[in-house]
């Protein structure tokens, strides 16, 4: 007998996800990568699987589209807080994943925009991590030029490049490859930028197990730690990515704040 298995299609900035609410009754096993093919599955970037947590909201499962699992996704998160925050009617609410607790609450009831606390980043090469004890905001490697990237943790760990031309780079060529150098053990998340102003940056993103994305929340994290920790802008700037934007700001206790726009696309339902 045919079982169906509903889901929730969200997006941030165009960064998409199917979400499952496992909280209630528990799922099958799932091929998450032939479900995240756009062609012959649901199509997303990355997947969310939500359960029952002791000391939080809810736990947050996530898995890129390739099937491995992650222990952070921003604009996810933003996205899983605002169906909490309408299910509780709470104006807060915590969410449990592999990185840690992130508190979240809606900034902008007009905007419909989510704020979300990253939490602290980490810069220790082994926290990173990196394959060799090294400078972890100039790491000794270079990939078709481009050299010494500013590296960061946020839950999941980025290398960020800093360009005269952000739109220029051959992203589709390049970020495989520094996504999977020998210096990064666990692969690495990839970002091209370029200063716009002292509040503004463009950044386009290339997703550790997914590949070019319209927006990664993480990723405009990392870019505006190593922007900020450069002085090369203020500590908070808003990040223009290819969906849009987002606000990040690096407060007075060094966490980040992640703030933007959240989208429901569709509920659907699988059978197995």
């Amino acid at each position: 007998m045919n079982t169906a298995i509903s889901f929730l299609k969200m997006h941030g900035l165009g960064n998409d996800f199917a979400i499952f609410d496992a909280r209630v009754e528990a799922l099958p096993e799932l091929d998450i990568a032939a479900l995240s093919n756009r062609k012959t599955g649901i199509g997303f970037d990355q997947m969310a699987v939500l359960e029952n947590s002791q000391s939080a909201d809810c736990f947050m499962h996530i898995y890129n589209a390739d099937g491995g699992r992650v222990g952070a996704c921003g604009n996810m998160t933003r996205c899983v807080a605002d169906i909490l925050l309408n299910e509780t009617g709470q104006d807060k609410v915590t969410i449990e994943t592999d990185a840690g607790l992130l508190s979240a609450w809606k900034s902008d009831a007009a905007q419909g925009w989510i704020s979300v606390d990253m939490g602290q980043p980490k810069f220790d090469w082994a926290a990173i991590p990196l394959a060799q004890d090294c400078d972890s905001a100039a790491v000794p490697m270079e990939v078709d030029g481009y050299s010494a990237p500013f590296t960061v943790n946020v839950g999941n760990p980025h290398a960020v490049f800093f360009v005269e031309d952000a739109e220029v780079v051959a992203l589709a060529a390049v970020g495989p490859k520094i996504e999977t150098h020998s210096i990064f053990p666990d692969k690495i998340n990839v970002e091209f930028a370029h200063i716009i102003d002292d509040n503004n940056i463009r950044m386009r993103v290339w997703e550790r197990g997914t590949g070019i994305t319209d927006a990664c929340g993480t990723g405009a994290c990392a870019t505006l730690i190593a922007a900020a920790t450069k002085a090369l802008t203020q500590k908070a700037a808003y990040i223009h990515l290819d969906g849009g934007k987002l606000h990040i700001e690096m407060n007075g206790e060094g966490r980040i704040i992640m703030s933007g726009p959240v989208a429901y696309v569709y509920e659907g339902s699988l059978m197995s």
